[in-house]
């Protein structure tokens, strides 16, 4: 529907906005009331570019039980989300222009939100055949390959960059293959484990040494780099000093909020990839910056999965709910600054990832928003979430600020004004 959205606050804006939304697109902002049939009034709230997740996990096809994409958009709408990058690791793999196809299908089917999905790597045939469907980017997990396939997959997506549209976008897993193995090994020794050993057996070397290695493979074959769930300060620093190579990088919430002491608390329901990191070698929250951004790697299991030991349990965390209530909150007490939210949120991951029409509230662009209430104070409970997952480390945490409307090409998803 057509419609115009009154007392809007805008970041690093004076006073009240007023915009009108037609045919899913931007078309007036103004200063003045403008004429509509259809008023929404979002009460002098912050309105923001709609909310962009580079890192999801919605395991449909073939993992449904854990999520598909109708609870994960609904989750992602919840969160303040519009629009979501799904990855390939299904079931089956996302590796083939057939799979890739019959995802699409899948989500356009049961998606909430404004999605794009990743494709994962196979041989320079099946990918030209991909690249009919447009993938977003490439995916790597360097943690499931040998140098030598490292080298093969680095130079077919340079070759498939000159044989097709591919803009040579690569997002990468960093996480050494050889050192895991070989510590986990080791710690499996141990007559027992406990669930800090898991954060030990996938040291921040293993990251260290893959960043390395991603930006060598990168630079080698003229791609551009995206480095998921960067967790260890000696990457970041990597990262930050590559110098006019194109790079880009996402912190997750659970990254910048805990390290692994928090395993004595909450056991294997923190257990992901790459694990959280002793203290002094972790990112945190002061990490952030205007060219930062956010990725949750939202990535839901089963109470089922999450339980059966140190080794035996699935890694991964659902966050698409509580990761900007609990940036928000850091915006309260004075660590992180409001004026960075549209760039980590949004802007950033739409440049990086060639969302041309997102991003931005201006004429002409999606009309894709995300409204926040920065004072809205509550309780996480993980029984009020949209996600099939009964688990989060935040799960009773409080927050001051939410979002309380999210806005995807036109349509409100969610509205808790």
């Amino acid at each position: 529907m057509d419609f115009v959205i009154k007392n809007c606050r805008l970041v690093n804006k004076f006073g009240e906005y007023h915009i009108k939304v037609e045919n899913g697109k931007i078309t007036k902002i103004s200063k003045t009331p403008i004429k509509s049939d259809e008023i929404i009034d979002i009460e002098d709230n912050y309105i923001m570019p709609g909310f962009i997740d580079p890192h999801v996990h919605f395991r449909d096809p073939g993992l449904t039980q854990k999520e598909d994409f109708k609870t994960g958009s609904l989750s992602a709408a919840n969160g303040g989300f519009a629009t979501v990058i799904d990855m390939p690791n299904t079931l089956p793999k996302t590796n083939t222009y057939k799979t890739l196809k019959e995802k699409i299908e899948i989500a356009k089917k049961k998606s909430f939100v404004n999605f794009e999905l990743q494709a994962g790597t196979n041989n320079l045939e099946e990918m030209e055949k991909m690249m009919e469907l447009h993938p977003i980017a490439f995916k790597v997990f360097m943690d499931l390959q040998s140098d030598e396939s490292l080298e093969k997959i680095f130079s077919d997506l340079s070759t498939l960059r000159t044989t097709t549209e591919y803009n040579g976008l690569v997002a990468v897993h960093c996480e050494k293959k050889d050192i895991v193995e070989s510590k986990t090994t080791k710690l499996k020794e141990k007559s027992e484990n406990k669930p800090i050993d898991y954060s030990y057996a996938r040291p921040s070397e293993s990251e260290d040494e893959s960043v390395r290695q991603a930006i060598e493979l990168a630079r080698k074959n003229n791609l551009r780099l995206h480095v998921c769930h960067l967790s260890s300060v000696r990457s970041l620093e990597m990262v930050k000093n590559t110098g006019n190579m194109e790079i880009s990088w996402e912190f997750t919430p659970h990254h910048l909020l805990l390290d692994n002491s928090s395993y004595n608390t909450y056991g294997t329901f923190i257990k992901t990839n790459p694990p959280l990191r002793p203290e002094n070698e972790s990112v945190r929250i002061k990490d952030l910056d205007e060219n930062s951004i956010i990725g949750t790697d939202h990535a839901p299991h089963t109470l089922e999965d999450k339980t059966k030991g140190v080794w035996n349990s699935s890694p991964g965390i659902p966050n698409l709910e509580t990761v900007v209530p609990l940036i928000l909150t850091e915006v309260n007490k004075g660590n992180v600054n409001l004026n960075m939210l549209p760039h980590i949120f949004s802007s950033n991951i739409a440049k990086i990832f060639g969302l041309k029409n997102k991003g931005e509230i201006a004429i002409g662009k999606d009309a894709d928003f995300t409204v926040i209430n920065l004072k809205q104070e509550g309780q996480f409970n993980i029984d009020e979430f949209k996600t099939k997952a009964e688990y989060s480390p935040f799960d009773g945490w409080t927050y001051t600020g939410q979002p309380v409307m999210t806005i995807a090409n036109g349509k409100v998803v969610m509205n808790k004004l």
